[in-house]
């Protein structure tokens, strides 16, 4: 592994090899175990939906910080419900990637129409993941961005540059598993990357990584925020509730 930073951290022991992780949630596990320096500081984790949901809620817990999301969607091929040319973010960015756009050969009219079916999907997921809660201020804390891998990074790429325009102090990207390659591309982009499992290779999928590999629903990954939500709040009140208790017994 080349990946010559201060600022890079993985596991030397997870290293080119699969199945390491039982689940999405063990993998939220590990990674909190490597967050441990930002327990209770001034941060915020944002999961990437659906699938960095369930990574998101584990680092969030053990960590004792708040979750939020950080919607968005590949700008898909129009034959291909998996692969994209470019990606969308929650606040409206929008990244192509030309070389793919160029191979394809897409026209004008193509382009604009998955760009829109893109930003359609992201407007519909920010509202059903965030309902209409405002945005925490990035400026003032550190986000810890969190997904379940990374393949090619287009979709991190797009969420960094919307993090940015949200003028965040501080951007560190937390996934359990990663292509090095892709790595590479992102490490400059932000200011720290936590990384378990790192591989290279011809062949690499995140679900590689997981003995147990699902697809997460919408519906569940929302239940999952709106529990943790809940647990937050109940324990802010708890909190409250003892502070305002002590004030009287003195």
């Amino acid at each position: 592994m080349h990946i010559m930073s201060n600022t890079f951290y993985d596991l030397p022991q997870l290293r080119q090899r699969i199945s390491v992780f039982r689940d999405r949630k063990h993998a939220g596990q590990v990674l909190a175990e490597m967050l441990q320096e930002w327990k209770r500081r001034e941060a915020v984790v944002l999961a990437v939906p659906s699938g960095g949901v369930p990574v998101a809620v584990e680092v969030a817990r053990a960590l004792e910080l708040s979750l939020d999301v950080a919607v968005v969607s590949k700008i898909l091929l129009p034959w291909n419900t998996e692969s994209g040319f470019g990606a969308v973010g929650f606040d409206g960015t929008v990244w192509l990637n030309k070389e793919y756009v160029d191979y394809f050969g897409l026209d004008q009219p193509t382009i604009e129409q998955q760009t829109q079916a893109a930003l359609a999907k992201v407007q519909r997921r920010v509202k059903l993941f965030r309902a209409d809660r405002p945005w925490p201020d990035l400026k003032n804390i550190t986000v810890i961005l969190v997904d379940d891998g990374i393949a090619a990074g287009s979709t991190l790429l797009v969420a960094l540059m919307a993090l940015r325009n949200k003028e965040a102090r501080e951007i560190i990207i937390a996934v359990p598993t990663a292509h090095q390659e892709s790595l590479v591309r992102i490490m400059d982009e932000v200011d720290a990357l936590y990384c378990a499992n790192i591989r290279s290779g011809p062949q690499f999928a995140v679900a590689a990584a997981y003995q147990q590999w699902d697809d997460v629903d919408e519906t569940d990954a929302s239940r999952m925020l709106v529990s943790y939500r809940n647990r937050e709040s109940a324990q802010e009140k708890g909190k409250r509730r003892t502070c305002k208790n002590g004030s009287k017994a003195s």
